[in-house]
């Protein structure tokens, strides 16, 4: 059994992930105290949470195909997107976006204001209110975020298909190579495959809880020592 699809989806999944942990940090960070058209921006960055990945895949590659404005300048760059693993990697980066960003804003929102209050009145800058109050306050919520990123991000397919395609050893993850063994009628590979992906993320989901509810008894034991 070549395992390189495992090798290639955990590579996409823990570049995308990388990506998406610091763009989804920062939307979150921007939107939870942005004032205006709060709503109509949090809808265009949640939009790929809810359209089929197979869409999302159609508008990449019609973004950074080559008979767009932005393909022809990747290619006069010699950076290509489609049918590389780096295209993968952007599918990836998209689809799991809206969830590492509503999981992070989530978490951000339910920081203490007094708390944020307190440091804005002690003179911190609002960067620093970010690295000493409200990631430590919210950090549970964004590991759980971020878990869920990777997970999302690992088990990509639709558009995943449509920007890279299906290059074995090149472009073919563990989910497009699940589809490709089940039309080529071997079912024990593709359950093999079908196993090994249940596996991560049995143990993804298992680590998400035990992040999470580290972090609630550490909330807990904090408020009653401050009580």
């Amino acid at each position: 059994m070549d395992l390189t699809p495992l090798w290639l989806s955990l590579k996409i999944a823990l570049t995308a992930t990388v990506i998406t942990f610091l763009l989804g940090l920062l939307a979150a960070w921007g939107v939870t105290y942005l004032r205006r058209a709060k709503h109509i921006v949090d809808g265009i960055l949640s939009v790929p949470l809810v359209l089929p990945p197979t869409v999302v895949g159609f508008l990449l590659l019609i973004a950074f195909g080559r008979n767009s404005a932005f393909g022809r300048f990747l290619d006069s760059i010699g950076l290509d997107l489609v049918f590389t693993w780096r295209g993968a990697v952007v599918a990836a980066v998209v689809v799991s976006f809206p969830v590492m960003y509503r999981g992070a804003r989530g978490a951000i929102e339910q920081v203490d204001e007094d708390l944020i209050s307190a440091a804005r009145t002690l003179g911190m800058r609002e960067r620093t209110i970010l690295r000493k109050v409200i990631l430590p306050s919210a950090w549970p919520g964004i590991a759980a975020a971020t878990v869920l990123s990777f997970a999302r991000a690992l088990g990509e397919f639709g558009a995943t298909i449509m920007i890279a395609g299906n290059l074995p050893g090149r472009t073919q993850t563990m989910s497009v190579a699940v589809y490709t063994a089940m039309q080529g009628g071997d079912r024990s590979l593709a359950l093999k495959w079908v196993l090994i992906i249940v596996s991560f993320s049995l143990t993804i989901l298992i680590l998400m809880n035990y992040w999470t509810a580290s972090g609630f008894r550490k909330r807990s034991r904090g408020r009653r020592r401050s009580a």
